[in-house]
């Protein structure tokens, strides 16, 4: 089904970090919510990407987003085309 509102970020958490309240919101407004991850994250310092996996997934449930994808791009390797 599709999404009324789609956000699209680099990492796992960079949804929640900078979009959080705006999805949260939409979806207790009624709307659906999805999330798509472009990347695992493997370049960051903090936890592994299965890590980082669960925790947008516990982050995703409570922001009541309705589906959450990952591109699997690799993590700081993605070239301007411009």
């Amino acid at each position: 089904m599709p999404a009324d509102l789609l956000a699209i970020f680099a990492h796992p958490d960079d949804a929640e970090l900078l979009a959080g309240g705006t999805l949260a919101k939409a979806a207790d407004q009624g709307h659906r919510t999805a999330i798509l991850d472009l990347t695992r994250g493997e370049m960051g310092s903090r936890g592994t990407p299965e890590l980082r996996a669960e925790e947008a997934a516990r982050a995703a449930a409570v922001l009541g987003v309705h589906e959450r994808s990952n591109a699997g791009l690799p993590d700081g390797h993605l070239a301007n085309t411009d």
